[in-house]
């Protein structure tokens, strides 16, 4: 079967499976809206201590956060979730948690070093990166800006 590029396109398009793109939204919404209910849930909890200032308070939801992210990545809960719940569980930082904790889970059996040391942040690296050097090419326009 020979086939041009626009044909074979045709071809998968038209035997492609399409999305529910409304429910995939729908989901998103719910269970994203959901992880920051509990984030706001949490915070006010910990706002309630009497020893916590509103910015530990803060730092310790978002440390729950990542904890209970990682702990179901690691015991393989939280990909179901996610495999129902799209970017609803991808955006917050419970995404990130994860997209930093599976790789590592994944290599471990490579050993510490060049295992998990080495491929830690093979999905989070890049994120990483080119939120640094966005925020560092920002940071240059303004101060440039703000001389004149």
């Amino acid at each position: 079967m020979n086939m041009q590029k626009d044909q074979y396109k045709r071809f998968a398009d038209a035997h492609a499976p399409r999305s529910p793109i409304v429910k995939n939204c729908i989901l998103a919404f719910l269970f994203g809206g959901g992880i920051c209910s509990f984030s706001e849930l949490l915070f006010m909890l910990y706002s309630a201590w009497d020893y916590l200032d509103e910015d530990s308070a803060r730092a310790l939801c978002s440390v729950t956060l990542i904890f209970i992210a990682v702990l179901l990545t690691g015991i393989g809960v939280f990909d179901k979730i996610a495999k129902h719940a799209g970017a609803g569980t991808l955006v917050p930082i419970t995404g990130f948690a994860n997209s930093v904790a599976s790789p590592a889970i994944d290599s471990r059996a490579e050993g510490y070093i060049l295992g998990v040391g080495a491929k830690i942040f093979t999905v989070a690296g890049p994120v990483l990166l080119y939120g640094t050097l966005a925020g560092a090419i920002y940071g240059l326009i303004y101060w440039i800006c703000s001389l004149f």
